[in-house]
Order: C-alpha cells, then sequence, then structure tokens
C-alpha cells in the first residue's frame, strides 16, 4: 500500500556533507547508479514492502507497508542508489550516512531478517551475485593476514569498549539467570559464564591453562585466582598492555604470562585450553588448522573448551565468499562455522571427541542489547574520544544487527567441551 500524510518532512541525523570523506569514502560518496538502476530499485522495494509487516516513511510524506515498525527514510535517491549498487552493504552504509533512521532499530531490521527472500523476488535472486561484495584475497586470515585486519578493527582504544562493556570488560556473551537482563546484573552474568568454562575445563589448583584470546584479562585472572598457570596470547598489543596492568593489580602477574601471538605460533601442552569466541575469526580455510592446534596443544586426557558464535547450516554455502556490511566495517576475514561444520572438522581432522555442547544464543541477544543501550547512552562520551557520528551509527548498527541474528536464530552461540583421546590416530 502506498499513500501520503500531512506531516513534516523528517531531516536526517547526518548528511552526506557531514561525513568524513576520508575516514569514510564509500559513506561520503554514494555509488554512481544510473537513474534506471535506481528508479528499478525503488519500484522493486516498494512492490515487495507491500507484503512485508513494516511501515517505510519517506521524506515526501509518502508510505509503504503493511504496518509495523517504522523506517524514515530522509533521502530516497540515495537510498536506493545503494542498494541498488551494493545490496546489503549499501543499506548499511545508507544507515552510517543517516539517510534513513528508525526509532526501534532492532525491531526494523529482525523484520528485514525474517522476509528477506519475499524482499527481493524469485527472478532476482539470482543475480544478487552481481552487486554482492566478495572476500578479497588480501582478507584471507593467515598469520600475516589476520594481524592486519586485527590491527585494523579489534585495536581501537581499550577506552573505547570500557565505556559500553561493563567492569570485567569482557566482550562475549554473557550468561544470564533469567530475562529480560538488567545493566546491574551484567558483571555477574559475565563472571558466571567465565567461572562455567573454568568448571568444564576442570580449572584448579596446579592446571596447566592456555587461552586463546585473551581479551582484557578477566578469564585469566579468575583462573589464576583458582591457583592454575596460565598462558594467555593475543593479537592486540593494547589489549595486551592493559589485560596485564588489571592481572597486576589483582596480585596474579606470578600465574599469568600474556603472550603477543597467533593461536598457530603457540607452543607447549596444557592441562586445559580454553577460547572464548576466537574460533569464527579463522574462516572455512583454516577452521581445520585451527581445531589441529587445540589437539596439539591438550596434553592426553586434557579438556579444551571453546564458546564459539555458529551460523545456520543452510546459510553457510552462501555466506562463505560473500563480504558483507560487518566484514567491510567491523569483523573482516572471519566466518561462524555451523554446527555440522565444527562435528565434521573435528571428526576429519583431529582426534578430539565433542563431549558436551550447550546452546547460549537468547543470552547473547540480552548482552547486545544492554551494550547498545548502554553505547547510546554514553554518546557523549564516545564522542570525546574523537569518535565521529558515522562511526557512532556504524557501531550502532552493528550492535544491532548482531542482536538480530541471534534472536532470528541466524546465529547461535555454542559452548563446546571436546577432550582428548588417550591413544594415537
Amino acid at each position: 500500500m502506498r499513500t501520503t500524510e500531512t506531516r513534516p518532512a523528517a531531516s536526517a541525523r547526518t548528511t552526506a556533507a557531514a561525513v568524513d570523506p576520508a575516514r569514510w569514502p564509500d559513506v561520503a560518496r554514494p555509488p554512481k547508479a544510473s537513474a534506471g538502476r535506481t528508479a528499478i530499485t525503488a519500484a522493486v522495494l516498494r512492490r515487495s514492502l507491500e507484503r512485508v509487516p513494516l511501515r517505510v516513511r519517506f521524506a515526501d510524506g509518502s508510505w509503504v507497508g503493511r504496518g509495523g515498525p517504522v523506517l524514515e527514510v530522509h533521502d530516497a535517491q540515495a537510498f536506493h542508489g545503494r542498494i541498488g549498487s551494493r545490496g546489503a552493504v549499501g543499506f548499511g552504509e545508507s544507515y552510517m550516512a543517516g539517510e534513513w533512521d528508525a526509532a526501534d532499530l532492532v525491531a526494523v531490521l529482525t523484520v528485514l531478517a525474517g522476509t528477506t527472500d519475499r524482499l527481493v523476488p524469485a527472478p532476482l535472486r539470482p543475480l544478487r551475485a552481481l552487486w554482492a561484495p566478495r572476500r578479497p584475497a588480501s582478507e584471507r586470515n593467515t598469520p600475516d593476514g589476520v594481524r592486519n585486519t586485527t590491527g585494523r578493527h579489534h585495536d581501537l582504544p581499550n577506552d573505547l569498549f570500557a565505556l559500553f562493556l561493563d567492569d570485567t570488560l569482557t566482550c562475549s556473551a554473557a550468561l544470564f539467570r533469567g530475562f529480560p537482563a538488567t545493566w546491574d546484573l551484567l558483571a555477574a552474568a559475565q563472571h558466571r559464564k567465565i567461572d562455567r568454562l573454568l568448571d568444564l575445563a576442570g580449572v584448579e589448583e596446579g592446571t596447566r591453562v592456555l587461552e586463546i584470546g585473551t581479551g582484557w584479562g578477566e578469564l585469566a585472572i579468575r583462573a589464576a585466582a583458582r591457583g592454575a598457570r596460565v598462558t594467555s596470547i593475543t593479537l592486540s598489543g593494547e589489549r595486551r598492555d592493559l589485560a596485564l596492568r588489571r592481572i597486576a593489580a589483582a596480585g596474579l602477574g606470578d600465574r599469568v604470562s600474556v603472550e603477543l601471538r597467533d593461536h598457530r605460533e603457540a607452543r607447549g601442552t596444557y592441562d586445559a585450553v580454553v577460547s572464548v569466541e576466537t574460533i569464527e575469526a579463522v574462516g572455512a580455510e583454516f577452521r581445520p588448522h585451527c581445531f589441529r592446534t587445540l589437539e596439539a596443544r591438550l596434553a592426553p586426557g586434557g579438556r579444551a573448551v571453546v564458546q564459539a558464535v555458529t551460523m545456520s547450516h543452510r546459510r553457510t554455502p552462501a555466506t562463505r565468499d560473500a563480504f558483507g556490511w560487518i566484514q567491510n566495517y567491523v569483523l573482516t576475514g572471519g566466518l561462524p562455522p555451523s554446527v555440522e561444520a565444527v562435528a565434521a572438522t573435528v571428526r576429519d581432522h583431529t582426534r578430539l571427541r565433542v563431549a558436551r555442547r550447550d546452546t547460549l544464543g537468547a543470552h547473547y541477544a540480552e548482552t547486545l542489547r544492554l551494550w547498545r543501550g548502554r553505547f547510546a547512552d554514553r554518546a557523549d562520551e564516545v564522542e570525546a574520544l574523537g569518535f565521529d557520528e558515522t562511526f557512532r551509527r556504524m557501531w550502532t548498527f552493528y550492535l544491532a544487527c548482531c542482536e538480530v541474528g541471534f534472536r532470528s536464530g541466524r546465529l547461535d552461540v555454542q559452548q563446546y567441551l571436546f577432550t582428548k583421546e588417550n591413544h594415537a590416530r
């Protein structure tokens, strides 16, 4: 349905003129799309939106949709041009540019996530590959490549993460007792998650622990407080520095070492290996090597505990080589595995055995909701750190997309317990 309303046109919070072209070239300068292509995109979208529970309003007062959460389009030409040229990547860039907004961003994205197939007419679906960016060869997760992408995307200042994470500085799914969760419960939920992982790994006095992915040191601190000896590895120099300060402040510096290295460079054997949301970053190509590393570093009879973001198996073929908005702007190089892919990799490439698997997807959705709210509440402080409006919109869109992924079931979180057979293969 399409009609008009008597209402003032909304103005974009960010305009293309306000976007720094040196920092955000693809956001500041929309792709050159022909008038015909833009018009076709607009017509296809309007026709498709008539069938979904969403309400899209345009600056001229017209609207389309069957009702539901509202998406406000401030610059229809740029909005349609970006989508017509770059698909989902263009849709995200359009949000970064302030060309559209939503009072309830998660609700809008949830509708879109659940109706993607209806938004693209069946005859046009095979053409998606024409505008869907492909993963560049430079983003392969070789040892050098992963250092480059990590430095570019994960070495954002610690002060930025401190603004929206809780006091544990834990950037992974928490484990709540119930929903909905509140901010004051987040730190306890993070400790509950960490303690559960350490319990699964059998960490106690004298346990030799290898942690793959230090974060800011909270898991290493809690493992060392149990009397374990911890070797933690990370690719982020800035996070390593803060983790070492936090470990020292806890009086545990003699029990924990934090090394700046890739997981492929780890040496020695350990009673327990723990990895929290790092295995997704290696990508499908290097996943077998990652699991062989777990096996090689684990002493016979030891335990490996992995918390991993997973993707539904049916979506894996479509995303294996894609380079979507998140890969372009936040997390390059990685690909969440499916549960089936993990099982096959472990079976075919290691002598590890899956002893237990638990699902935490709903908990990650709540964690992300709390982070997103905190980030919004502290927008002025984020700006004071030097992050412009385009970055703040990017990060808000990222957190919202991830939350929708977990709420819709497209993404999930698994806690795995792997044990190592004592005999050779």
